[in-house]
This record gives structure tokens, sequence and C-alpha cells, in this order.
């Protein structure tokens, strides 16, 4: 199809098809980048607007539950007004995340929560009714056991399921992003090999005519050759400074070698520190996942403590109740008393001594009811610090439960650190494999360059040979520009 092109349009004509087949590539891989960080924008927003929608659904369900129990125990309306605005956050935070939920099951398993939510809020308000009207502890935990607390174990466990659908889907959306990133590779690495064969086949080509067409020209080199004896003298002095020029390059060499095994050596090391990191972040791993087990017995124990302080601020109650008791006897013990002393006064001689016995017992009683009012005060401040000691608990576990979300963050950071470890320890094998391979053929060029050395001193003994071709070259010169289309002579 090229035959009598001159050799410069072939080779014009080889480029021209290979900077095609480039930009083709080019375009390709542009689209296939386009096409890949769309999925994972897709994949980003799902991560971030759905999955912290679902978990911010939970923290605001456990803070409306804090703020009810504050108000169980103490019955103020700080704690009503903000167990209402918790659940007015809620309510928006469900209708933010039904306009970004996609998945009809995600959808579904919000409706329940809202259905379930209602229930809960319906029994909850009863409770409260119960217990601002004055009732007891013991009694709005039997209304709690029997009504609430099953719709808020089942708020609960419908909760858990929204945020482990939410991230299934995310999984999901990032397994079929990295597919489709595996199709956009698959795609680009075809059209690389494409545009590599093409280029060879091209290369290949221009190289058979060069080939073909240079052999004529060297015959009439070849003819000619007696001709070069007026260089000669140019290419002697040439190849003295080419052996020169050799020696030069074999030093340069041999320090390149030297440069190159500390690097190999400083590889080495940087992968046994890459695998230090690695087994480190791993033990980091461990140590987080322990930690968050003593996080969860923690809020265990916290809760248990809550209850053992309302079950004490109830027997505060229960005791308080017998010192009146104690309080109203002795007070009827001091009245008696007094009344045996006026009866015994009015008995002459006879009653003396009932009445000093009937002034010991006025004294006791005094005593009876002194003691009484001590215990009352030492009641009183038991259900002061029973009080402050169940809204500490509940700040504690509050902070619990910050804690553990933060050690569930440090996890899955020490989970990428050692992801990123590992592949810094597969780089640096590899960087110290390469470097081996390129210290092998430094040695090897280096050994090239000797046996190079020792052909240019050859060539400086043959070169008085060449001393009768120069006149020819000229016309040959001529001849291989036309050849190639220059046009010049």
């Amino acid at each position: 199809m090229m035959a009598g092109h001159t050799y410069g349009r072939k080779l014009a004509a080889g480029i021209a098809v290979t900077v095609v087949f480039t930009l083709l590539s080019i375009a390709v891989a542009v689209g296939g980048l386009k096409f890949v960080v769309d999925s994972k924008d897709r994949v980003i927003a799902a991560a971030t607007t759905n999955l912290a929608g679902a978990e911010a659904l939970g923290r605001l369900f456990e803070t409306r539950l804090a703020d009810i129990r504050g108000y169980l125990l103490n019955v103020t309306d700080e704690y009503s007004d903000a167990a209402a605005a918790d659940r007015v956050a809620f309510q928006k935070q469900v209708t933010d995340l039904r306009g970004s939920l996609e998945d009809t099951t995600s959808l579904a398993t919000l409706e329940r929560i809202e259905d379930a939510e209602q229930g809960y809020n319906d029994a909850i308000s009863k409770v409260m009714a119960q217990r601002g009207a004055g009732a007891t502890i013991e009694e709005i935990r039997k209304m709690n056991d029997g009504q609430a607390k099953p719709l808020r174990q089942t708020m609960q466990s419908e909760l858990a399921s929204l945020i482990a659908r939410v991230k299934a889907d995310v999984e999901g959306n990032r397994e079929e992003s990295t597919s489709r990133a595996a199709l956009a590779i698959a795609v680009i690495l075809g059209l690389g090999a494409l545009a590599t064969a093409c280029a060879v086949a091209v290369a290949w080509r221009l190289s058979r005519d060069l080939r073909r067409e240079v052999g004529a020209a060297v015959g009439h080199i070849q003819s000619s050759s007696a001709q070069l004896e007026a260089a000669a003298a140019q290419q002697v002095n040439g190849g003295r400074d080419q052996a020169s020029a050799m020696s030069e390059i074999t030093t340069t060499i041999s320090e390149l070698l030297i440069t190159s095994r500390q690097i190999a050596e400083s590889a080495q090391r940087v992968s046994q520190i890459a695998e230090d990191t690695e087994a480190a972040a791993r033990a980091g791993d461990s140590t987080i996942d322990q930690t968050r087990a003593s996080m969860t017995a923690i809020r265990t124990q916290v809760d248990q403590i809550v209850q053992h302080m309302l079950a004490l601020g109830e027997k505060s109650q229960q005791i308080g109740s017998v010192v009146d008791l104690v309080s109203e006897l002795a007070e009827q013990t001091n009245i008696l008393a007094i009344n045996a002393t006026i009866e015994a006064s009015g008995a002459g001689e006879w009653g003396r001594r009932f009445a000093v016995v009937a002034e010991e017992i006025r004294k006791l009683a005094d005593r009876t009811a002194a003691s009484a009012k001590e215990i009352r005060a030492l009641i009183e401040d038991v259900r002061g610090a029973v009080n402050t000691t169940v809204m500490a608990t509940e700040i504690g576990a509050k902070a619990v439960d910050s804690g553990a979300r933060q050690f569930n963050e440090a996890t899955n950071s020490f989970r990428e650190i050692v992801k990123l470890a590992s592949t810094t320890n597969d780089a640096t094998r590899e960087i110290e494999l390469s470097t081996k391979q390129q210290t092998t053929a430094v040695e090897q060029v280096n050994v090239a360059a000797g046996d190079t050395a020792r052909v240019s001193r050859e060539t400086e003994s043959s070169a008085v040979q060449t001393k009768q071709t120069a006149a020819h070259l000229t016309a040959l010169s001529g001849e291989l520009l036309e050849l190639v289309g220059s046009g010049k002579h």
C-alpha cells in the first residue's frame, strides 16, 4: 500500500497511526476515570448521608432515653422539655433519612421504626404522667417494664437493623464501584495493548523497509570502502578520544554499581521497618478490640449501679416512714410521761418514786425524738446523694457510649493502617527486587563497557584501512538524503 513512497512519508504515516491510537487510549482512560470517580462519589454520598443519618437516629433515641430517666428520677420540667425536643429532632432526622434512602428494605425498616417510636411515645407518656401525678419509683418501674420497655427494645432492634442494612448497602455500592473500576482498567489495558501492537507493527514495517532500502546503499558503501583513507586520520583521533571516554564511563558505572548496592540495602531495611509497622498496627487493633469489650462491661456495670441507686432511694423512703412512726411514738411517750409526773405529784410520798421513773421516760422520749430528727436529716442526705449518683452515672453512661463510638473509629483507623502498612511492605519488597535487578544490569553494563573500550582500541588500529572511502561517501550521502525524502544532494 505504501510502495513508491519515500521513507520520510512512511515514517510520518506510522507516527500518525501511533498518535491516533495513543489519543484514543487517552480518551478512553479519561472516560473510564470519570466513570470510576462517579461510582466512588455515589459510595461516599451513601456512607456520609445514609449511614451517618441512621447512626444519628440511634444517638438521638439514646439521648431521649437518658432525659426520660432523668424526669422519672427528679420529676422536673427541664428533663420533660428535653425529652420532647429529642423526639422532635428524632422525627426530623427520620424525615431527612427518608428523602435520602433508595433501598425499599431500608425504607420499610424506617417505617417500622416510626411505628415503634409512636407506640413507645404513647406508653412512656403514660408512665411520665403517672410519675408526675405522684406515683412511686416501684410503680413506675412496673409500668415501664410492662408497657414501655418491650416497645423500647423493639425500637432499638429496628434501629440496629436499619444501621446494618445501610452498612450492607454501602458495602454493596463499594463492591459495585470496585467492579466498575476493574472493568475500566481492563478496557484501558486492552486499548494500551492494541496501541502497543500497532506501534510494534508499524516499527517492524518501517524497519523492514529501512533494511531493504539501506541495504542497497550499503552495497555501494562496501564497494567504496577503499576511498576512506582521507578520513582515517580523524577516525584514529576519534578512536583515542572514544577510548578515553569509555574509561570515564567505566569509572562512572562502577560508582553507579556501588550506589545501587547501597540502595538495595536501604530498601531491605525499609522492608523490615514496614513489616514491624504492620505487626505493631495489628497489635494495636487487638488492643482496641479488648478495650471495646471492657467499655461494654463498664456500660453494663453503670446500668446496674443506676438500678441499685434507685432501689437505695426507695429503701430510704421506707426508712423515713419508720422514722416518722418512731418520732410520733416518742411524742406520745413524752406526753404520757408528763401526765404520769402530774399524777405522781398528787399521790404524795408514794408517787415520788413513780415520778422519778416518769421523768426518766420523758428524757428517753426526748432523746428518741432528737435521734429521729438526726436520722431524718441523714436520710435526706442519702436521697440527695442517690440522686447525684444517678445523674453522674447517667453522664458516665453517655461518656461510655461516646468512648465506644470513638473506639470503633479508632479500630477502623488501625485496620486502614494495617492495610497501608501491608501495601508499603509489598512496595518495598518490589523496590528491593527491582534494585537487585538494577544492580545485576549495571554489572552487565560494566562488562559491556569494558568490551566496548576494547573494541574502540581495535577500531583505532584498523582505522588506517578506511582512508580511501571519503570521496565516494559524499556522493552516497546525497543518495541517502534523497532516499529518506529530504530532496537534498
